[in-house]
């Protein structure tokens, strides 16, 4: 078993759509600077209200990734 160290950032990310597509918008414009992600927890979640209808998602991750 190997041993690791991880680091952790909040992220907030957000969609018109959903939950889940603000998680991966997140997700995929960390991943343009981080390497080594390993894992996320949904610490916050939010909306937005216009018209007596959700109008927008936004959801707070924390990511960890393990550390050179």
């Amino acid at each position: 078993m190997s041993n690791h160290t991880y680091k952790h950032i909040e992220l907030t990310g957000s969609s018109e759509k959903s939950i889940e597509e603000a998680i991966r918008n997140a997700i995929t414009k960390a991943a343009e600077s981080l390497h080594g992600m390993r894992w996320f927890e949904v610490t916050d979640t939010r909306g937005h209200i216009e018209h007596g209808r959700v109008a927008h998602w936004q959801v707070t991750l924390k990511v960890g990734f393990t550390l050179d």
